[in-house]
């Protein structure tokens, strides 16, 4: 119920199954499980249900009834992940070397936190492993760098998504006792790097603070200054742009919106909005951002622009009626 007076937005913007064929099963790891439990304790999520699942290996296209007019949003995963590869082959032609991945992964219309913390990291990876078929040639794949989070999803991700590839799989932090304090123990990126590494992706780094901070390093360390380039892949960094982490208690990380986010492309990117004015961000590069309203069964763009607009923008002044 709004508080007397106060200005309540009725398009909420908010911080984060598709469709599956019938490829081989393997079940969601207690490593992701206990990140979103972890999670549910940092974020004061109180009632966060885990459960243990079967999910599918790979994803495919799945039909929708769903058109689009004025606005190029994807009908379905398959199309997303071909949008995806197509604006980072733009980006990487136009030597944009710091890139950002960013959309929902248990639904189009959904949001995070739709989904439950282990499982959307599980479909993100599933998603990594699906978009770097598409984009990494077979040549490539032995130069091509994937980070996790943490060393114990790397052996996750061997073993189920990964298992047979040949693309690298590395890690970013390494766990330890003081962990749920937000510490790990650091991992020097200049070790983890091998003279003949092309192309990095990191999957997910917003679980533990510490993570982003790492990417940092491992731009100035591995990537500015070389050919390389590099991939973050639903990092969640709307948090550290909305000032979601607090300067006082976080003066590292809410820096990166001074020091490494500037030099970041969003190449593809779908922020959804619930409530009765919601709506979409989205931005397929080298496209403009654009402002979707769902009426329908169709998508209708109702303000783009060159630069992205912050999500309090597009919730108070963009989707509200005129």
């Amino acid at each position: 119920m709004p508080f007397s007076g106060a200005k309540i937005p009725t398009a909420i913007p908010t911080f984060p199954s598709p469709k599956v064929d019938n490829g081989r099963l393997f079940e969601v790891d207690k490593i992701c499980k206990n990140r979103a439990l972890k999670l549910s304790w940092n974020f004061g999520i109180t009632q966060l249900k885990l459960k243990r699942s079967n999910y599918h290996s790979r994803f495919v296209t799945y039909a929708s009834n769903v058109s689009v007019s004025d606005a190029s949003f994807p009908a379905d995963y398959s199309e997303l992940l071909r949008q995806a590869k197509e604006a980072t082959e733009f980006a990487i032609k136009d030597n944009i070397q710091l890139m950002e991945i960013e959309f929902p992964t248990s639904g189009l219309q959904s949001v995070p936190g739709d989904g439950e913390g282990g499982t959307e990291m599980t479909e993100s990876m599933q998603l990594i492993r699906e978009f770097c078929d598409r984009l990494v040639a077979p040549e490539k794949a032995t130069r091509t760098r994937i980070f996790f989070p943490e060393a114990s999803e790397v052996k996750f991700a061997r073993t189920s998504v990964f298992e047979g590839v040949s693309l690298k799989l590395d890690y970013l932090t390494k766990p330890s006792f003081l962990e749920d304090f937000g510490f790990g123990t650091k991992v020097k990126m200049a070790d983890r790097v091998r003279p003949e590494d092309e192309l990095f992706l990191v999957a997910y780094p917003y679980f533990n603070v510490n993570e982003m901070l790492v990417v940092e390093e491992l731009y100035k360390e591995a990537v500015a200054n070389t050919s390389r380039k590099l991939i973050v892949f639903n990092g969640e960094l709307d948090r550290i742009r909305s000032g979601y982490y607090p300067s006082f208690f976080y003066p590292k990380l809410a820096a990166l919106t001074k020091t490494l986010l500037p030099k970041m492309e969003t190449v593809y990117y779908i922020h959804n909005f619930k409530g009765r004015n919601g709506g979409t961000l989205f931005r397929c590069y080298p496209g403009p951002w654009q402002v979707l309203r769902r009426t329908g069964n169709k998508y209708i763009c109702v303000h783009q622009r060159e630069t992205m607009p912050s999500l309090k923008e597009v919730a108070l002044d963009i989707l509200q009626p005129a």
